[in-house]
């Protein structure tokens, strides 16, 4: 059976990275409004890892004997002033998100609860690319700026990733 401080943990972070998607598609939204179709795309992926990781934690609450808890979320922001503003946005978002994974790990070890220690881990891992990737973007529309040919070869590159499901080792 799961601590409950654990536990509480965990359902904190599963809305964190529920409120990630949303925030995700609200982007994604905004992108399709400036009829920047491979901006929204990759928004959308990102909307299905996040759902992705959300899922994870709430299944392993289930299998460690935890109750997930499903909470209201805040509505995300809906309009930024530019592309570089809404991956700057992302940017930020993903390091807080970041934080709450270490926060999260530094109480697992605190109360000794390897297992959990474990999962996390992945969570870790996961950030560090999540971060390098939006960082690459928001550095490649600096480098743009206000070249909008840039932009639309950027929008046409975005416009071709796609969801994997990431294979999780037992």
């Amino acid at each position: 059976m799961i601590k409950t401080t654990i536990a509480d943990a965990i359902n904190e972070q599963i809305s964190k990275e529920m409120f990630s998607a949303n925030l995700y598609l609200s982007m994604s939204a905004y992108f399709q409004s400036v009829n920047l179709a491979g901006f929204a795309n990759w928004m959308r992926i990102q909307v299905q890892e996040e759902t992705f990781h959300s899922m994870r934690f709430f299944d392993y609450l289930l299998a460690r004997g935890g109750s997930p808890k499903i909470s209201a979320l805040a509505a995300p922001e809906s309009k930024w002033d530019s592309p570089l503003a809404a991956f700057q946005a992302a940017y930020k978002h993903e390091q807080s998100i970041t934080e709450s994974i270490n926060k999260l790990t530094d109480l697992a070890i605190k109360e000794s609860d390897h297992a959990t220690n474990i999962l996390l881990q992945w969570f870790i891992t996961e950030q560090v690319e999540e971060e390098e990737t939006v960082n690459e973007i928001v550095e490649k529309i600096k480098l743009i700026g206000d070249f909008t040919a840039g932009i639309i070869m950027l929008d046409n590159e975005l416009k071709t990733r796609v969801f994997t499901p990431p294979v999780i080792k037992a």
